[in-house]
């Protein structure tokens, strides 16, 4: 089963304040949910976000 994370524990995983991590997931770079007036995350697509923002990360360092 999905595990899934709140706003609260995504901000902590990332090491980034909540507030960041609002605005992100409102402006859709971060995906996520918005049940009511909570936000909830995927873990893994959290980590499959981080994985893309790495490989893009080392493909720039190669320019």
């Amino acid at each position: 089963m999905e595990e899934i994370l709140t706003l609260r524990e995504v901000a902590d995983y990332l090491k980034l304040s909540q507030v960041t991590i609002l605005r992100l997931a409102q402006e859709g770079l971060i995906p996520g949910s918005k049940i009511g007036r909570q936000w909830r995350f995927s873990k893994e697509k959290v980590r499959a976000l981080i994985h893309d923002q790495e490989i893009i990360r080392r493909m720039d360092l190669r320019k």
